[in-house]
């Protein structure tokens, strides 16, 4: 009886190199049909990429806008009786709310109602252009953090004469593009000195045309009752001061004050912005498994058109693991060949439209490595199949007609 030791004949083996090279020989076999397939796997990457960097570098410019802005602003409105009718903020308001010891700046505004804005005295009367009339203190473009896109805001002096300051949106309506421009206020003429940029923390402002107290009181007879307070206090103070506010406004009935937060509207656009990205993500994965079967069609179609290259491979020494590598390999190359230019190409979109809006390019780097993960993940799902039943092709097939 031996006891000499059992030897095993040695295991043939792919190195990595030529996995990686019989995979891209078998797809630079076939560029046209290797492109169109990894066309679909691109488009539901760049899809999802792009969605996903639009809504982030979406939330990055609202970031830094709430930073700009603060997050700290109070309004304050009249809001309705318990039988539903109208109310009145008291003349007096914004002086009590400055007597708050957390606030650090308060302002107002009044509209004026019957008050009707013309670009000229030949415009149809009913044509008012949806344009508010507001009485404004001088400090409230300061309060806001606005800025004035051309001329000058209300002072001392030009406050006690017809001059104007129009909101963005109520100078384009009514044509004006440069201070100097004379528009009607009622039955008279004003002077434009100021345009302004948008108020985002204020945004029904940017339809207004704004004048100052005095001039109001002298030619319209304001009552001195703002329609709107704003107040801004440290933002460690803010939720102790909203709720001072009703009860210092108005003692007697203190639910007859609304009191919101500007920048809380902001934030709801951005959750259902956010929704609405969860949707088109959605339909970015769905575009991206019609590109992971065109993947799988592809590969099945290969092992068909190759059964004699397949023969050939085994007859000359290749194993079923070997073949299974290549054409999992294949796939695999293939998947990733989409998955990298679909990354680029939703790179390159989120970064037009971003430079486009004047938005932060923001791409999370967990985005690319989810996308090229999930690219690879579903090559290696649609390539397995073909790739076990290529392993199955016999060495005889190479003799098969």
């Amino acid at each position: 009886m031996s006891h000499g030791r059992r030897v095993h004949p040695h295991r043939s083996r792919l190195l990595y190199l030529d996995v990686y090279r019989v995979g891209a020989a078998g797809l630079r076999a076939r560029p046209t049909r290797v492109i169109l397939s990894a066309l679909g796997i691109a488009i539901g990457i760049a899809a999802m990429i792009a969605v996903v960097g639009i809504s982030t570098s979406s939330r990055a410019r609202l970031s830094d806008q709430l930073a700009a802005l603060g997050t700290n602003l109070l309004t304050v409105k009249p809001g309705t009786s318990v039988d539903g009718q109208d109310t009145t903020l008291p003349a007096d308001s914004p002086g009590k709310v400055g007597l708050i010891d957390q606030v650090t700046t308060v302002g107002a505004v009044a509209a004026l109602p019957g008050v009707d804005v013309y670009r000229s005295r030949l415009i149809d009367p009913n044509n008012t252009s949806g344009i508010d009339v507001r009485s404004t203190d001088l400090g409230l473009l300061g309060l806001l953090g606005g800025r004035l896109r051309e001329g000058t805001w209300l002072t001392k002096a030009t406050a006690n004469y017809p001059t104007v300051v129009l909101g963005g949106i109520a100078a384009d309506r009514l044509g004006i593009v440069s201070p100097g421009s004379q528009i009607w206020l009622g039955d008279t003429q004003f002077t434009v000195v100021g345009i302004l940029d948008a108020l985002p923390l204020a945004p029904d402002l940017d339809s207004s045309a704004l004048i100052g107290e005095a001039y109001a009181t002298a030619r319209f007879h304001w009552d001195g009752r703002p329609t709107t307070i704003y107040e801004r206090s440290a933002d460690a103070d803010v939720g102790a001061v909203r709720d001072l506010l009703p009860r210092t406004v108005n003692p007697e009935h203190p639910e007859n004050v609304d009191v919101s937060r500007p920048s809380d509207a902001l934030a709801a656009k951005n959750a259902a912005d956010l929704t609405f990205t969860g949707l088109l993500v959605g339909l970015g994965s769905v575009a991206l498994l019609v590109g992971g079967i065109g993947v799988a069609n592809t590969m099945v179609i290969s092992v068909l058109e190759r059964r004699h290259e397949i023969g050939l491979r085994r007859s000359l020494g290749a194993t079923r693991g070997h073949i299974r590598i290549q054409f999992l390999a294949e796939a695999l190359l293939l998947s990733a060949l989409g998955g990298v230019a679909g990354a680029a190409a939703g790179f390159g979109a989120v970064a037009v439209f971003a430079r486009i809006n004047g938005w932060p390019i923001a791409v999370p780097p967990a985005v690319f490595a989810a996308g090229i993960g999930a690219t690879l993940l579903i090559g290696a799902v649609a390539g397995l199949y073909p790739a076990i039943r290529a392993a199955r092709t016999s060495p005889t097939a190479v003799l098969n007609g």
